[in-house]
């Protein structure tokens, strides 16, 4: 699968249940150190990170998506055998009662 550099929430939501059905794990990982209500993430932590199955998708964000994406070179350099994206709108268009509903 080829990822961009940038999902929006939707995005993130559909993709992180398709991978998750093929055993691919999907992280969000925060930068700025004030965790998303409602959604499971992961303070950065590049010792911990690599604890992770290489593969991982690391979804990183911030308050507006635009410092994650700016460093996203750095990220993709840190961890060569993980998947870097970062959240489009970051923290601030996160909705918190959004949800994937099946379409079957």
């Amino acid at each position: 699968m080829h990822f961009p550099d940038e999902w929006t929430q939707k995005e993130f939501l559909q993709n992180k249940k398709k991978l998750q059905e093929v055993g691919v794990q999907v992280v969000l990982i925060d930068t700025i150190l004030s965790p998303i209500e409602k959604a499971d993430t992961l303070t950065y932590n590049p010792p911990e990170m690599k604890k992770f199955p290489h593969g991982t998708v690391f979804v990183f964000y911030c308050d507006s998506g635009k410092s994650t994406l700016n460093r996203l070179k750095e990220y993709k350099k840190k961890f060569p055998t993980y998947h870097c994206i970062s959240l489009k709108g970051g923290k601030s268009y996160w909705r918190k009662n959004m949800t994937i509903v099946d379409e079957k």
